[in-house]
């Protein structure tokens, strides 16, 4: 069986937060396993609704200058937990599309009033 798609994937291990999952806002972290333009797969600790919008933060930088973010919304894909004969944490990976984003830069020295 030949795999065909859409966009290339580039394997990354990228802190990623999940802000919101449906209605609920939450603050869940995981980490990619890989990117594409198409979306990510990452592991984490809860479940989602396969189908259901999510919104996520990929930290790309975090440096003296600041830190580098790319704020995503799109849809669980789907899902696959671990296997009960794995010896670690229960985690489960994650297939999310990447639907719409936007760059966002914060600082890491917070501005200093001079007076």
């Amino acid at each position: 069986m030949i795999e065909q798609r859409r966009a290339k994937r580039f394997e990354l291990e990228l802190p990623v937060e999940i802000v919101r999952s449906g209605s609920a806002y939450m603050s869940t972290v995981g980490m990619t396993r890989n990117i594409s333009s198409g979306g990510i797969l990452f592991v984490g600790e809860r479940t989602m609704e396969i189908g259901g919008p999510v919104e996520y933060v990929v930290t790309l930088a975090a440096g003296t200058q600041g830190v580098v973010s790319l704020r995503c919304v799109g849809k669980v894909l789907r899902q696959q937990k671990k296997a009960a004969e794995e010896p670690e944490a229960p985690l489960t990976t994650f297939a999310v599309s990447l639907e719409r984003w936007e760059f966002q830069r914060s600082n890491s020295h917070p501005q200093m009033n001079v007076v």
